[in-house]
This record gives C-alpha cells, sequence and structure tokens, in this order.
C-alpha cells in the first residue's frame, strides 16, 4: 500500500445480520465497512456527502478491489483503516480490516473516485477546490497546488 496523505480508523463488533450460518461476515457486507471508514474520512475533512453535495460535486466510486485474507467473524471486535493515498485528479482510499484480538488482517482492498460537476454532469480532471481545501486545512497547510 502507498504511504497515506490522511488516515482514519473506525471500530465494529460484527453484528449478527452481518454473518451468515457459519458465523462468517457475508463477502458483500465488506464493501459496507469500507463504506463507514470512508464516511469516517470524509467527516474528519469536514466533506461528507451532504457538504459535497452543496460544492456542487458528486463523487462516485469508479473502481473498488477487495482482498479477503481470512473471515471476520460474527461478535469480533474489527478496526477498518483508510488511508487516503492519492487526492489529484481522483480520489483513492485504501482498506485494511484487522481483528482487534488477534491483530490479524482479514481484508484489504481500495477504492477510487473521480468528481463530478454536477451542474454540467462532467467528469473533472483536476480535484476540484472545495476538496483540496478542507484538505489543505486537515493538514494544516495553507494550500496543496
Amino acid at each position: 500500500m502507498a504511504e497515506p496523505l490522511f488516515e482514519v480508523s473506525t471500530d465494529l463488533l460484527v453484528p449478527f445480520y452481518d454473518v451468515d450460518s457459519m458465523e462468517i461476515v457475508w463477502h458483500g457486507h465488506y464493501v459496507k465497512y469500507f463504506e463507514d471508514a470512508r464516511c469516517r474520512m470524509l467527516q474528519e475533512l469536514d466533506y461528507n456527502y451532504a457538504t459535497m453535495r452543496d460544492s456542487g460535486y458528486g463523487w462516485p466510486v469508479v473502481d473498488m478491489r477487495l482482498k479477503y485474507i481470512k473471515p471476520a467473524l460474527f461478535n469480533h471486535r474489527i478496526r477498518i483503516h483508510a488511508r487516503l493515498v492519492e487526492w489529484e485528479i481522483r480520489l483513492k482510499i485504501d482498506y485494511e480490516i484487522v481483528d482487534l484480538e488477534t491483530g490479524e488482517t482479514l481484508t484489504k482492498g481500495y477504492t477510487v473516485q473521480v468528481a463530478v460537476d454536477m451542474a454540467a454532469k462532467e467528469m473533472c480532471f483536476v480535484t476540484p477546490a472545495p476538496f483540496r481545501e478542507r484538505l489543505a486545512k486537515r493538514l494544516g497547510l495553507t494550500d496543496l497546488g
């Protein structure tokens, strides 16, 4: 994984409704766990989905990768790390899900999002100012260039 510019983590006690009859998290729920961590990251950057919409930009996920290493299990505590590794042109966020009891990595992956000017319905080829400004502020910088 690339060196992160910014990262957050969120913890979860795996709920019963996320597991199958073997008490293993159903594979599709990992996408939801990634989304939970991504929402936490955006909140920490003061650019949650409502703020994003109000700024005139959408950021759809255009690519996603998951690698299942070990299963997450019912009633186990897991930590989802989200690490922003690219912000120019696109957002690339790396994820890692870890079992808090064993410290083992359970899942790795990433998402790629691109900015879309909602009024023009066109993809942006540079990261829009509202995101750059919030990221710079969170990092204690005056400008990201």
